[in-house]
């Protein structure tokens, strides 16, 4: 996407999650969005870009450290629940608990037990807070493994970049497979009918943030939407869907 179109495309949105977020205070509602995705591929970015014009009083962003040795020992759920949104606030889940279900699994930081429980007990988990009235999306952002290696390399060059690296990302490529198989598996096991997993593909930045704001406009409702402006691209983003899932709509 070129630099110009980008800058007013993004505009236009910003100003479309303004008029939402108003909504939002004046109704009381509660917004939980989830990114995940592979390392590198864009959550950082994708959550500046939304959050920039909003109120910061109403619009927060979550990115939890390890975990304490009590928070350890703690039901796994529980460290996450004084994050979620209260009436007329949205809240971004930098990562979240799904971290259990790619880099805990991937990386040998959970037992197999508690992956298996993990998978059980999301559902339930999820299925609570839509009940309770919050409105939840989840997305997550995919990138090629050549993408990626471009990416982590400009990591260890930039200097504005420097706090982006860690002992994770060095093993983003050589676990691709891993990750890949993680992937796959929490995709068919927690996309559910009432919050399914919706998959960005993000080797174009631009493109892909551009896409997301649609795309999650688009399944609001609020005051003076301009519905014309979200039409956004299905070759960028879309709903997992298990009876006709093609493994090469995801970046290889």
């Amino acid at each position: 996407m070129k630099k110009e179109v980008y800058k007013k495309e993004l505009y236009k949105l910003q100003v479309e999650l303004v008029k939402f977020q108003k909504y939002v205070i004046a109704q009381n509602v509660p917004v939980c969005i989830v990114l995940e995705g592979r390392d590198t591929a864009g959550k950082d970015g994708t959550i500046k870009r939304f959050t920039e014009h909003l109120s910061p009083r109403e619009a927060r962003t979550v990115a939890l450290g390890v975990p304490s040795d009590k928070e350890k020992k703690s039901w796994y759920f529980q460290r996450y629940v004084p994050h979620l949104p209260s009436a007329g606030e949205i809240v971004f889940f930098n990562r979240s608990w799904y971290n259990r279900a790619g880099v805990e699994k991937v990386m040998g930081f959970c037992t197999q037990k508690q992956y298996w429980d993990f998978m059980e007990e999301v559902g339930n988990f999820e299925q609570m807070l839509t009940h309770s009235n919050i409105r939840f999306f989840k997305y997550y952002l995919d990138i090629s493994k050549k993408e990626q290696k471009k990416r982590l390399d400009a990591r260890k060059t930039d200097p504005l970049k420097q706090w982006k690296l860690s002992p994770i990302d060095a093993k983003a490529q050589k676990m691709w497979d891993a990750y890949s198989k993680a992937r796959d598996d929490m995709f068919n096991k927690t996309s559910f009918v009432y919050v399914p997993w919706y998959i960005v593909h993000t080797d174009d930045k631009k493109e892909a943030r551009i896409n997301i704001m649609k795309h999650f406009l688009s399944l609001n409702d609020y005051p003076d939407k301009d519905e014309a402006l979200l039409v956004y691209d299905h070759d960028v983003i879309c709903k997992f869907d298990a009876a006709c899932y093609e493994k090469e709509m995801i970046a290889p």
